[in-house]
């Protein structure tokens, strides 16, 4: 069991199911201590608008137990690695993360996406870059990885890969796990729930991490303040209230 999701979807995405009540009476039932609201982009046709994002400051920090990352999975739009959210607003976030998605960004060459992924990965701006093994993607891996090390950006393993979308990712994934153990980068899993019974769900993924070799205690969703002490070393000055939190209770035994 991986107490922390850092992918997921709500209804404000209209191709996913599911309402943040939904993920916390999930959570509860399954132990997930942690999870990050991450819906997609503006850009994307069915997203939310601009707006959702700067207005996730209403959601509660911690609901019964379950704590609450307000996030983003943006879309990378060009080959400058540009995401479709930006400015002072991104400051309010708690996870940033990004990824190609054909509507936005469509397939194009391996170089075009090194490129872009790269100054994306470089921009300061991302957290973390979300299905980098997608077979319709293909890139220059180890550059991107050892790029991402370098930059203390971490890179997903994604299980709905496996499971439901982008098929044939598996190869792709596990190059990707092996690099980052190589180059020491940061891995995380998401489930990148559409419905809230896939949260805390990685099986496949984690196929992948142990077939790679890649140490399951270096992951980021190991556990809360893993995840929520790599945000602040990037950055990210909101998460006082949840960081506390888990401290308390870790010192609590």
């Amino acid at each position: 069991m991986f107490a922390v999701d850092t992918h997921t979807h709500t209804v404000a995405s209209t191709h996913a199911y599911s309402t943040i009540h939904d993920y916390l009476a999930v959570a509860k039932q399954k132990g997930i201590r942690l999870f990050a609201t991450t819906d997609h982009g503006p850009a994307m046709a069915d997203a939310p608008h601009f707006w959702h994002f700067v207005n996730l400051r209403v959601l509660p920090r911690i609901v019964d137990g379950v704590g609450i990352l307000r996030g983003i999975e943006a879309n990378i739009t060009n080959l400058e690695g540009e995401i479709d959210f930006f400015g002072e607003f991104l400051k309010e976030l708690d996870l940033v993360q990004a990824g190609f998605h054909e509507p936005v960004f469509p397939p194009a060459d391996s170089d075009s996406h090194t490129q872009a992924l790269l100054n994306c990965i470089r921009s300061g701006k991302v957290d973390i870059i979300t299905h980098p093994g997608n077979p319709k993607y293909p890139l220059d891996q180890e550059l991107i990885v050892r790029t991402a090390a370098e930059h203390n950006v971490a890179l997903e393993i994604n299980n709905s890969s496996f499971a439901c979308s982008r098929k044939g990712s598996e190869d792709s994934c596990l190059n990707i796990a092996k690099l980052a153990k190589r180059f020491d980068a940061q891995l995380v899993m998401g489930s990148d729930s559409h419905v809230a019974f896939s949260l805390g769900e990685f099986p496949l993924a984690l196929e992948i991490v142990d077939a790679a070799g890649y140490p399951r205690d270096r992951l980021l969703n190991r556990e809360p303040l893993a995840l929520l002490n790599f945000l602040q070393q990037r950055g990210h000055k909101t998460l006082g209230e949840l960081i506390d939190y888990f401290k308390s209770e870790a010192a609590a035994g």
